[in-house]
């Protein structure tokens, strides 16, 4: 919105135009006339800024900014032609420049994600396209048929997965928008809605049934998953170096993302776990079996590390179905950890610490609706801490 001023009882327009803030001296006295004079000028200065019409040395051709906008206008305009032109590059040949550009700044996990995203997803739909063509609609077409893709077990698209998969788009749009002087098409397209994270933990009774029918091999590997909450990357790429069985300790700093050890999640993911001693017990087992084979604490007979998949759908699926449960994926043995640790009474400060949160946020707003003693809303602990002067725990 602009302005009107006065410096030396002259008239001042203030305005912002091209992303520069502007002040033009007139040579118009401040009077009433001159004042309403002005005013209609900078309705119409606005109204061109809004339309994109605006010529800054139109009006103001010896300011001293006049060079700025005349700079400004060539550099449209030469992007202008750069991308009109038959050499535009396409959207496959601008993926290419903008990953080798952010890859310096990704984890090598995240480097195959965005690969993946971009050969299966982006470039099949839109990598003919010049870049600087795609339209508002064409994007949301793009989403609105991810919503109908099927992965391998029939299932549709999450909406987290088709936001994953929106970000590159996203990204190179916008990033080339800037680099190139043409307005991004990514206006008021917000992300899609997730739903609250699927939380389906196991009571300590299903844990203790499915530790007792797992191969006798792998009752350690599960004892440890669900008695210390360690994602799945996190206990696959598990070194004998990080665990002190003295101290009844394991340090995570590390993870097996895809075959390959990369730094853990987040840096809140680094973290040392304190041990119970049944999980000593199992890990001073497992240390009999495979401490020699080398350094993964868990591995294959070779010593080569677990491929999570292979063991979600050979040694896993079928404990459930023997037991009879409904179906559920290895991620649960985590958030069993949590709300089993939460029903114990245990610090939800030192249960983010263990899991590997900066905060108690997500224990609150993910897992306590498991949790009775957290979701209770009669009163009657409030009654008892009042009863006992706050002597006793509710």
């Amino acid at each position: 919105m602009g302005n009107i001023s006065v410096r030396s009882n002259m008239l001042v327009l203030e305005f912002r135009a091209q992303g520069l803030r502007c002040r033009e001296q007139t040579k118009l006295v401040d009077t009433p006339a001159n004042r309403k004079r002005m005013e209609k000028l900078l309705k119409v200065i606005e109204a061109e800024i809004m339309l994109n019409t605006f010529d800054f040395c139109k009006y103001f051709p010896n300011s001293k900014r006049a060079a700025k906008f005349i700079e400004i206008q060539e550099r449209k305009q030469t992007a202008s032609n750069y991308f009109n032109s038959t050499d535009a590059p396409t959207v496959k040949e601008f993926s290419v420049i903008w990953f080798n550009e952010k890859a310096i700044e990704w984890r090598q996990s995240h480097k195959e994600s965005i690969e993946g995203i971009l050969e299966s997803h982006i470039i099949p739909a839109f990598g003919k396209m010049k870049i600087s063509v795609i339209k508002k609609q064409d994007i949301l077409t793009f989403r609105a048929a991810l919503a109908k893709v099927q992965t391998r077990t029939k299932k549709t698209l999450s909406t987290s997965r088709i936001n994953h998969i929106m970000t590159p788009l996203r990204m190179m749009l916008n990033e080339a928008a800037d680099r190139y002087e043409f307005t991004t098409p990514w206006k008021n397209i917000k992300a899609l809605k997730v739903p609250r994270t699927e939380v389906n933990p196991f009571s300590l009774n299903e844990v203790e049934r499915l530790i007792k029918t797992a191969p006798e091999d792998f009752k350690p590997y599960y004892t440890v998953r669900f008695f210390t909450g360690l994602r799945t990357g996190e206990i696959d790429g598990l070194h004998w170096d990080k665990v002190d069985l003295d101290k009844k300790q394991i340090y995570i700093d590390q993870s097996l993302v895809k075959g390959v050890m990369t730094e853990a999640k987040t840096d809140g993911s680094n973290r040392v776990i304190q041990l119970t001693d049944r999980v000593v017990e199992a890990l001073k087992i497992q240390m009999k079996m495979t401490k020699h084979l080398g350094p993964f604490v868990f591995c294959k007979k070779d010593g080569k590390p677990f491929n999570y998949q292979t063991i979600s759908r050979v040694i896993w699926e079928p404990m459930l179905q023997r037991l009879k449960f409904k179906y559920r994926n290895p991620y649960q043995t985590r958030h069993t950890f949590a709300t089993l640790l939460l029903a114990a009474g245990e610090s939800p400060e030192w249960i983010a610490q263990q899991m590997g949160h900066s905060t108690t946020t997500m224990l609150f707003r993910v897992y306590s609706r498991y949790v009775p003693n957290l979701t209770r809303q009669d009163g009657s602990a409030f009654d008892r801490y009042i009863e006992t002067q706050g002597e006793n725990n509710a």
